[in-house]
């Protein structure tokens, strides 16, 4: 219930209340403190929590712009990483480390002696160019030796897997380029920079999801359609939730998780199956009457696009989509399906008819409280060009198509 002030049935928000003693209080924190001009409590502090700290370095960290882990770290992203910082980053005593997955390490021939991880010593006469090399596989071809490599085998790799996580996150190539400091703290003040713990990186909860706005959509397939925006805390991508007519959240829903897709939903790329998916599946709930489609912000099955086109560019060599994401570094997929759960949880349905051919999403769904009641298919849009693609999604991502 919310206290005698201003709330929005779209945000689910309490904005104001009235004080005991009559004066306005004012909620400035999603963790719901109160601020009260009048009231005599603890006021919550302006500097930025945990969450808030990690969404900051993300975003340093796609400008190139140093990230301090206060387990005695200093994180660069090697991709936006310049000449500059590279030579700064030298001068802090020690060979920098060059962080890699363990996919693109099997790539490279280097020991992942920490498993999903390689942690490569950057040799003292290479420059830049060597470092890009190393994580981006776009010259592999025409440079396929580039070693031998040293790689670290003793010592903690959390902060490092923490440091590759925030590539990650930043829809970066995931390599970081690292080096060892005394003084974190310190070093964190005279230079200015986020410092977040790696532990936190590493075990951060999923963001919580909050509606935005909400508003009336006539669409081609119904002219009853509603748009739901979605906002994660953390900052990151918005998520949208298309209804269709006036489903029953006391029935299943007919439902589907359909992932971002730039070149397929918009640009009718025939490499790939997406927009065809997206139109059949909101036609067919147009036909039921009733529908909700949730379009995840999750480009390039969770690497972004810029990271797609990579993959892309690794295919037209002759490498698959699995083998194109590995040599990349990154996993066969790295969606978040939770995220999906929670908006249908959000809008008030718990069980689902989910349109898929992807099995995946019917175990996370699941695994996350969401009942699948049937798996409906969604068997659409192969062609010449993107055959390939499919037997491959098919044989190695268990697709049932």
């Amino acid at each position: 219930m919310c206290p005698a002030g201003r709330f929005d049935k779209d945000l689910h928000h309490c904005f104001t209340r009235t004080c005991e003693n009559g004066g306005k209080c004012f909620n400035f924190s999603r963790q719901g403190l109160w601020l009260g001009l009048e009231m005599k409590e603890t006021p919550m502090s302006f500097a930025p929590d945990v969450t808030e700290r990690i969404a900051r370095a993300r975003a340093d960290l796609r400008m190139g712009v140093p990230v301090v882990l206060s387990e005695g770290l200093v994180v660069l992203a090697v991709e936006t990483l310049n000449a500059a910082r590279f030579a700064q980053l030298r001068t802090l005593g020690g060979a920098p480390v060059l962080t890699v997955t363990g996919w693109r390490a099997k790539t490279l021939k280097a020991r992942a002696y920490d498993g999903d991880l390689a942690r490569i010593i950057v040799p003292d006469e290479v420059h830049l160019p060597w470092v890009q090399s190393i994580a981006d596989p776009a010259d592999d071809l025409n440079h396929p030796m580039k070693g031998p490599l040293q790689t670290l085998r003793d010592g903690a790799a959390g902060p490092y897997r923490a440091a590759i996580a925030l590539a990650k996150a930043a829809r970066l190539l995931p390599a970081a380029l690292c080096a060892e400091i005394d003084d974190p703290a310190d070093f964190a003040t005279r230079h200015n920079l986020t410092m977040i713990s790696g532990s936190s990186v590493t075990k951060a909860a999923l963001s919580e999801m909050h509606r935005v706005i909400s508003a009336r959509l006539p669409l081609a397939v119904s002219d009853v359609g509603r748009l739901h925006i979605f906002r994660p805390e953390d900052g990151a991508e918005e998520h949208y939730a298309i209804e269709i007519g006036h489903p029953d959240r006391s029935a299943p829903v007919l439902s589907r998780l359909h992932s971002a897709c730039f070149t397929g939903d918009l640009l009718g790329s025939l490499k790939c199956d997406c927009g065809p998916q997206l139109r059949g599946a909101l036609a067919q709930m147009g036909e039921a009457g009733a529908g909700v489609l949730l379009y995840l912000n999750q480009e390039g099955r969770g690497i972004g696009l810029a990271n797609k086109m990579r993959a892309y560019a690794l295919q037209d060599q002759g490498f698959d989509t699995v083998e194109a994401n590995h040599r990349l570094g990154f996993e066969d997929d790295e969606r978040d399906f939770r995220i999906g759960a929670e908006i249908l949880r959000k809008m008030g349905f718990n069980a689902v008819r989910l349109m898929t051919n992807n099995p995946a999403k019917i175990a996370k769904m699941e695994s996350c409280g969401i009942t699948v009641s049937e798996r409906v298919p969604l068997q659409v849009g192969g062609n010449a060009h993107n055959a390939a693609y499919l037997a491959t999604k098919a044989e190695k991502s268990g697709h049932l198509l």
